[in-house]
């Protein structure tokens, strides 16, 4: 009898729990990879974007106040979710100014006009932290497979990215 008690008691508590109220926690997709250990690198430029991007989020979650309850909390978790990954970038930054290093070869925050291959196409990358890195502007992440193999090449030195199905060979040109 006690058996059927409880079970019966777990029926009913179910039935009054309201299903609006149960929010779940919404997916919000991760930063740019950083692998673990791998020191947080950025450009002057890469740290203000962080930054500019914290004050946006801010100003976000300040302002948001359109929609029913359910959409507000799930707006504001969002918001909390991407200031809690941006923060933990924004502290674990490390800037470095390229104005600063030898540009004898190439170094985190290089620009650098590259070959590709035999062919007299040119492309112009600059090395950056993962979190700029945006190839339709030229940017790559000092931990991307070819950014790692520039580092430290000098004008004249050729870098060979070993694909699926052959390599590509970058020759270095240029280094700014």
């Amino acid at each position: 009898m006690v058996k059927h008690y409880v079970t019966t008691i777990n029926i009913m508590s179910r039935a009054f729990v309201n299903e609006d109220e149960r929010l779940e926690v919404p997916f919000v997709p991760p930063r740019a990879d950083l692998p673990r250990g791998v020191t947080n690198y950025v450009t002057p430029a890469g740290l203000e974007a962080l930054l500019k991007e914290k004050e946006d989020l801010l100003t976000e979650l300040k302002t948001w106040n359109e929609g029913d309850e359910h959409g507000k909390l799930n707006a504001v978790k969002v918001l909390n979710i991407k200031l809690q990954q941006l923060e933990e970038r924004i502290v674990t930054a490390q800037v470095i100014n390229h104005e600063e290093q030898d540009k004898s070869e190439v170094r985190f925050g290089s620009t650098v006009l590259l070959q590709i291959g035999k062919s007299k196409k040119t492309r112009q990358l600059q090395i950056v932290g993962v979190d700029e890195a945006n190839l339709r502007e030229g940017k790559i992440a000092f931990t991307s497979p070819l950014g790692e193999l520039l580092m430290n090449k000098k004008v004249g030195e050729r870098a060979i990215l070993k694909l699926e199905h052959g390599e590509s060979v970058f020759k270095v040109l240029e280094i700014n």
